[in-house]
């Protein structure tokens, strides 16, 4: 290895000049970027890597990471949809969901039922949960009546089944939620089960947004990268392994 004999626990990477019974060996680069990707989580889904009860995981849809391993920006139950951001990046990862940077979460709720003033006002100065006081920070009636009544929710913690459990309190009941918007990225109109690579502005936007820098590659550019003619590649999402 650049002409010394190699010793065992040597490192490299990947710019050394290594040779074997005298012969040059071409190393095969890995891609030095860290990638971020959002996915849109069907129910029926969890987010975890393996699960005891053998339920389908969220990492079985996903393609490769590049490099490392997929990090999951938080965790969405079983029976809630929408928007999960996956990084490389377990620092950018760890900023995102630790509550001292209060981030943003957006979420669809249709309720049964629709809930009164006082019921609102109450979500809003805060609902005394097994785990502590939690509210929203702005909740936007969207219309619809009867058993199709839709808000829109935000708040800036991730605590288990939160939404779900405030709403509960107050004899409300979810019949559907969705995560529409984690910080400064939308779910937009990624179908359900499939990816999207974020864009170079919504990775630069999701750093500053914990205040942090995009790492450079190698070269001294952006890990992140626009796609053709400026446009987000959507890919499908990989088969679910049997």
């Amino acid at each position: 290895m650049n002409g010394r004999r190699a010793q065992l626990g040597d490192r490299i990477e990947g710019t050394e000049r290594i040779v074997v019974n005298g012969r040059p060996i071409r190393l095969k680069h890995r891609s030095t970027r860290h990638a971020h990707i959002a996915y849109h989580k069907p129910a029926g889904e969890v987010t975890t890597r393996h699960d005891p009860e053998r339920r389908p995981t969220v990492f079985e849809r996903l393609p490769p990471a590049p490099r490392g391993r997929w990090i999951s920006v938080g965790r969405l139950d079983f029976n809630t949809s929408g928007l999960l951001l996956l990084t490389t990046d377990g620092e950018l990862a760890h900023r995102l969901m630790h509550p001292r940077y209060e981030i943003t979460r957006e979420y669809a709720v249709r309720l049964l039922g629709e809930p009164t003033r006082s019921q609102l006002e109450t979500l809003l100065s805060g609902v005394q949960l097994e785990d502590g006081l939690a509210k929203f920070d702005s909740i936007d009636v969207r219309g619809g009546s009867g058993r199709n009544k839709w808000l829109h929710v935000t708040l800036k913690e991730g605590r288990n089944r939160e939404v779900r459990r405030m709403f509960q309190a107050l004899g409300l009941t979810v019949s559907r939620l969705i995560r529409v918007r984690y910080g400064p990225i939308e779910l937009g109109r990624i179908q359900r089960a499939r990816t999207r690579e974020l864009a170079e502005e919504e990775v630069a936007a999701l750093y500053a947004s914990v205040g942090m820098e995009p790492p450079t590659d190698e070269r001294g550019t952006r890990e992140s990268r626009p796609t053709a003619r400026g446009k987000t590649a959507v890919r499908r999402a990989g088969t679910r392994r049997r």
